[in-house]
């Protein structure tokens, strides 16, 4: 038995050093293209490889010539040899070992797939195809079908792609390091689909890092693995061009958008218990909403993420659809299903902060690379977790192509960007020492400020169908204005302020009312500053808040008509709508991400007629323009009555240009208004398109027959009289004599 060498043979003319051999098979070689793969040599090429496990590996062709026969120089594996060939070019190896024979393709034999404009654009931070390039990309390259791997990691010694595919030897795919950049990559041929790997890095203290999942995946192993899966480009054929053409050219404050918020790990489960997948979702979640009447679906954070309590806030992969719902292919599934049965889908997506796991983007070279390594900077004290350096192009790149990538690979129609707040400040939950002003010794972030800006001016100036949403709940100014014009260049903002004031009003006893009537008043002082979505979220039915229902004041019988009253009292509202699943049927029992709805209740008569309600608030606003086209603009908003605090009685009205106005006007007590008089702008027949005290949807059924008629009062305006029901709110359509 031949006796084992520890390391390589004395080398001779023309071949490797025997150092080289030994760093390579050490896996400490800081370039080991310079020494691996086909190189001219003297009187010809040599090939060279490190093939652990082998006895003897013999060169061939592509196209299957045999092209020479390599001796093992180091027993771990390392071979070299001269070969028959007269150009340079990518090999393939026949291995033998006492228990077989198997073939492989040399990756070092390949050139790199990146080029110097992608070096060029990378390096200034104006690359807006990255997804198309870093990450794991399967392609056809020098005669080869596999993929490529590229990774930014700056500071690292070395970059390995690790797998089942090479029993996850950091020495058998070392990448190349394109130093311009701090890109690694390489090519690894006949690689398939579906194989889990991660990257091996070894920091510049020579020190290996935790293995890192791919921050540019497009899929992810099942948690609790963590592993990143190779997978084929997207394939899915799109059939909702109609849907995407509408959405381009339409003014979106101008168009009803009614918005569902789903937790796609909650909203329903199998019997066992176990997730939906994208497609079984999709069999039951459009038709519901198009049932419902809404326009849009927005989905809590559906991208990867170890930890199902977080409801996908903290995320380790971003450009991953979350393996609980099936491969990437059945989110376009669902997506385009949507899209044809007429209804939106945006997506949560948080940019604020990231997990601190182990195989997620922190310390990712062993260096604080997508953070900053201040704390005061880079720690996130309200969720223990990294924040993003916004200061950094590469960052940047890294967010600003997630966004597109979402737009342009999923064609989804809107991003609603999560705790924008916590980006904006500085001192966001910090105490006095515990940040570092900017530049110019404020607290506003400024370097988040400019990468929110740029990442709307990309996002809209590529896919103007797309609209962005803030979750911004300070008075930051010009959050919804263009950039150009010294705005954030969001679509939309959350009216965080009518959630807080609205649900407080409800909350309180009727008797109570009439001493916190500005807080239903005071929103429509501000109500135009920006172009606000009215959202009853998640945030409202979680950590012991309750649900909607269980919110409201009094009886049973109150609190289901103080629910039904405010639905209509925010649909008539100025603002688009959002309501968190299940609170269109008052859902009960408090939100909890491990189970489904309960939607049984959906059989009972009080929530048969919230849902009820809900599905005809919804065609009202979309089929009522008046309701809908100056959702942002003042002129479509006229107090009628705002001060009748005594009788927490609130009317204004509603309008848009060549549209019959509406009339909402609400009586948040328990006492019914005979003969109350409202002033309207026209005398003549004003029809009640909605009443929430109908007993169809379980109220007491007291209302005006259907019409109101308003004649000239003794003051010269126009008067209705009309009976106010119990805590209800309605809505009187002008439809003239």
């Amino acid at each position: 038995m031949r006796k084992p060498r520890a390391s390589a043979s004395k080398d001779g003319p023309g071949e490797a050093a025997g150092s080289d051999i030994d760093a390579i098979v050490a896996g400490a070689h800081g370039n080991p293209f310079s020494v691996l793969g086909v190189h001219e040599g003297t009187g010809g090429f040599v090939a060279r490889c490190f093939v652990p496990h082998a006895d003897t590996v013999t060169a061939y062709t592509l196209a299957g010539k045999e092209a020479g026969t390599l001796a093992r120089r180091h027993d771990a594996g390392f071979f070299e040899g001269k070969l028959n060939i007269r150009k340079r070019q990518p090999l393939r190896y026949h291995a033998r070992n006492a228990g077989g024979d198997w073939w492989l393709t040399d990756p070092y034999s390949f050139g790199p797939v990146l080029g110097p404009l992608d070096d060029y654009y990378i390096a200034e931070g104006s690359h807006l195809r990255l997804f198309d390039k870093l990450g794991a990309h399967q392609l056809e390259h020098e005669g080869a079908t596999g993929f490529n791997f590229a990774v930014w990691a700056p500071n690292a010694k070395r970059v390995s792609v690790v797998g089942d595919f090479n029993d996850w030897d950091g020495r058998r795919h070392t990448m190349r390091n394109r130093t311009d950049t701090g890109i690694w990559e390489v090519f690894i041929p006949d690689l398939a689909p579906g194989s889990a790997y991660k990257y091996e890095i070894v920091g510049a203290q020579g020190k290996v890092v935790p293995l890192k999942a791919d921050p540019y995946a497009t899929r992810s192993e099942l948690r609790p693995a963590t592993a990143s899966i190779t997978a084929a480009p997207l394939s899915h054929e799109w059939g909702d061009d109609k849907h995407r053409a509408y959405w381009r050219k339409t003014d979106k404050r101008r168009e009803p958008i009614s918005t569902l918020e789903v937790h796609a790990g909650s909203w329903q489960r199998r019997d066992d218990g176990s997730f939906l997948s994208w497609d079984e979702m999709a069999d039951r979640l459009i038709p519901y909403v198009v049932d419902c009447g809404f326009t849009h679906i927005e989905f809590m954070p559906i991208s990867e993420h170890p930890y199902d309590p977080s409801w996908g806030y903290q995320t380790t992969g971003l450009y991953a659809p979350s393996a609980r719902f099936g491969e990437p292919e059945g989110f376009a599934r669902f997506v385009d299903g949507a899209h044809r049965a007429g209804i939106g889908v945006i997506l949560d997506w948080v940019p604020a902060h990231f997990p601190v796991d182990a195989h997620g983007l922190a310390m990712f070279d062993g260096t604080a690379l997508y953070e900053h390594a201040d704390p005061r900077k880079g720690f996130h004290p309200d969720w223990n977790t990294a924040i993003y350096n916004f200061g950094r192009r590469e960052v940047i790149s890294f967010l600003v192509n997630n966004a597109l990538y979402w737009a342009e690979k999923f064609h989804i129609d809107g991003l609603r960007v999560d705790a924008v707040a916590s980006m904006l400040y500085l001192d966001y939950s910090r105490k006095q020492g515990e940040w570092i002003p900017n530049e110019k010794g404020g607290r506003e972030n400024l370097e988040a400020v400019s990468f929110l800006q740029k990442m709307n001016k990309e996002v809209y100036g590529h896919h103007p169908g797309v609209m962005t949403i803030a979750e911004e709940s300070t008075s930051w100014p010009k959050v919804s204005q263009p950039v150009h014009e010294g705005g954030l260049g969001f679509g939309f903002k959350w009216n965080m302020g009518f959630m807080h004031d609205t649900l407080e009003y409800f909350a309180r006893d009727p008797i109570h009312r009439k001493h916190h009537h500005n807080d239903l008043t005071f929103g429509l002082l501000y109500a135009f500053s920006e172009n606000f979505v009215l959202p009853l979220s998640h945030d409202e039915v979680v950590h012991g808040k309750g649900t909607l229902l269980t919110k409201m004041a009094g009886d049973e019988w109150q609190k289901f008509a103080n629910l039904r009253a405010y639905y209509a009292f925010m649909w008539g509202y100025p603002g688009k709508k959002l309501l968190f699943m299940g609170q269109e049927f008052a859902q009960r029992r408090e939100w909890n991400e491990e189970r489904a709805l309960d939607w049984w209740l959906i059989d009972q008569a009080p929530h048969q007629g919230v849902r009820q309600l809900v599905r005809d608030l919804n065609y009202l606003y979309r089929s009522r323009p008046a309701l809908h086209a100056r959702d942002c603009e003042p002129e479509g908003f006229t107090w009628l009555i705002a001060d009748d605090k005594d009788n927490s009685v609130f009317a204004w009205l509603r309008s848009a240009p060549g549209e019959n106005p509406i009339a909402i006007i609400s009586n948040f007590t328990p006492a019914p208004r005979e003969d109350y008089r409202v002033p309207l702008p026209s005398a003549g027949r004003w029809r009640e398109i909605m009443n929430s005290d109908a007993a169809d949807y379980g109220g007491s059924g007291k209302g005006n027959g259907g019409t109101v008629q308003a004649t000239p009062g003794e003051d010269g305006g126009t008067v209705g009289t009309m009976l106010l029901p119990p805590l209800s709110t309605i809505m009187l359509e002008f439809v003239g004599e």
